[in-house]
């Protein structure tokens, strides 16, 4: 055979899609459970090569979401004497929401479908809470008669209005916390905890509506402690993506769950056949 034929079959072999393995940036071939874990969502067929051309942008997102999650979770906990979040409302326009947006995009572009959602609506939520931390709004005072922001914040429709709000929340992150469960342990931890955080503070507000503040204030630490076992997992899941993109050999567990499941590394019509 000659030495032409040989170059034409080795480029052939190169260049065939592997079912087993993913190239990640700088041509790296993974397995599944690693890219689970770098980008959290399981690993399945996509047109063009941007996850050899860009950077992971998973742990991106995560580290705007984690700074503001924990930083809420700790005020709400009450922890230091901080009582309002007037004074970091800009994390949730800034900290949380640019770097989720961000991560949505490229997400997007490298076609990693889980986490483009799971980033989208943390950014859009985060926006709409710290809306409610802007006095010039109005928000609140909308719910008085006199105009006093202080009094419409403790009306029955405004607080109840939330509650409803927190409680849509609810449902929408059991959902997710349900998809999470084709990752990792460490994954569908954080919406665990999340999901019960939505609810429990939902309830909080639906307390004070009923002017029950003591059981409002212990149902908000209840929440805020949710909160602050979701940011150490985030922390967690968050060092672990960097510590296998900057190749640190620890090699830290998060409880595959991709084993229990089906492949996924096959088309949408593929699957269809085999259902």
């Amino acid at each position: 055979m000659s030495n032409s034929r040989v170059e034409e079959i080795r480029e052939y072999d190169m260049e065939k899609p592997n079912l087993t393995h993913v190239q990640s940036v700088g041509g790296m071939t993974i397995s599944p459970e690693l890219f689970e874990k770098l980008y959290l969502t399981p690993k399945t067929p996509t047109a063009g090569d941007f996850r050899k051309r860009f950077a992971n942008p998973t742990p991106l997102g995560f580290v705007g979401f984690v700074i503001t999650d924990a930083t809420f979770a700790m005020i709400l906990m009450g922890w230091g004497g901080a009582n309002s979040l007037s004074g970091v409302a800009g994390m949730f326009f800034f900290t949380g929401p640019v770097l989720l947006l961000l991560s949505t995009i490229f997400e997007w572009v490298q076609g990693n479908f889980f986490p483009m959602m799971v980033c989208g609506i943390f950014a859009v939520f985060w926006l709409s809470f710290g809306v409610l931390q802007l006095p010039s709004w109005g928000l609140a005072a909308a719910y008085s008669a006199t105009g006093s922001s202080a009094e419409g914040a403790a009306t029955v429709g405004y607080n109840a209005a939330i509650a409803l709000y927190l409680l849509a929340w609810g449902f929408a992150l059991l959902t997710f916390f349900v998809f999470t469960l084709k990752t990792n342990a460490i994954f569908a931890l954080i919406f665990g905890f999340v999901t019960t955080a939505s609810f429990i503070l939902s309830a909080a507000y639906w307390r004070v509506a009923m002017e029950d503040y003591v059981m409002a204030m212990a149902l908000q630490k209840a929440g805020g402690a949710c909160l602050f076992v979701v940011a150490l997992l985030g922390w967690y899941i968050t060092f672990v993506m960097m510590a296998a993109e900057m190749r640190l050999t620890t090699k830290l567990p998060v409880g595959d769950l991709s084993h229990f499941w089906p492949a996924t590394d096959i088309s949408l019509n593929e699957m269809e056949k085999n259902v």
